[in-house]
């Protein structure tokens, strides 16, 4: 009798053990093809090896239509001359020259905004004579050709009838490159203008009356990709 009760306690807690057990069991099978699933994912993913190495694309730097220090090469020429070394921003007296080290204006290339600051064309004319690649060349300065500033009329304040010579007034060379017409129209004479953009810089309105086009977008010697707006 006693095995009896026995053997019914152990009859009982098996019974009890697997109805407790079947909820678990339902709930493993999903797990296990879940597993497997992943390891199927893992084993299908392709891996890296030291000998195929991920591509990279290396897009090549291009000219454009920033306007460049005097004296500077033309296009492609000034690209693969300039070591971006600073030496011409670090000598100008009037802290024109830019380069952006994150190469999101000028490509990287000593550039000028006259927004923000004009070329002076100086006496000494530093940045050209202290380049050491020959980036920046040493020219006369009737021979300086950076750009050539255009007159925009239907932004000027004198189509309003104001009489406003302001870009006139402040250009450092005069009437040798630009002049008001008998008939009170902006006229920039071409061969005598350097493009350093003082015009640019002082004129009152926005957008600007008067706007410098880079020699390169000018001669179509540089790949216009990235320009300022003004």
């Amino acid at each position: 009798m006693p095995d009896d009760r026995s053997f019914n306690r152990r009859r009982f807690f098996r019974e009890g053990l697997r109805e407790l057990m079947k909820p678990l069991a339902g709930a493993v099978d999903p797990i296990e093809q879940a597993i497997r699933q992943f390891q199927q994912l893992d084993s299908a993913a392709p891996t890296a090896t030291p000998s195929q190495p991920p591509r990279t694309t290396s897009l090549p730097v291009r000219a454009d239509g920033w306007l460049r220090p005097p004296g500077a090469l033309p296009g492609q020429s000034f690209m693969d001359t300039c070591s971006r070394c600073g030496e011409c921003a670090r000598v100008c007296p009037a802290q024109c020259i830019v380069i952006d080290p994150t190469a999101l204006r000028g490509n990287g290339l000593p550039f000028i905004d006259p927004t923000a600051m004009p070329c002076v064309v100086c006496d000494g004319l530093l940045c050209m004579h202290n380049c050491p690649t020959g980036a920046l060349r040493p020219i006369p300065l009737a021979e300086i050709d950076m750009g050539t500033a255009v007159w925009r009329e239907e932004h000027c304040l004198r189509t309003r009838a104001e009489n406003c010579t302001i870009c006139i007034d402040q250009c450092p060379l005069g009437a040798v490159a630009i002049e008001l017409t008998e008939s009170g129209r902006v006229n920039v004479l071409e061969d005598g203008c350097t493009g350093c953009g003082v015009c640019e810089h002082y004129c009152p309105t926005t957008p600007k009356s008067i706007v410098v086009t880079p020699r390169d977008a000018r001669d179509g010697g540089g790949v216009t990709g990235e320009t300022v707006s003004r």
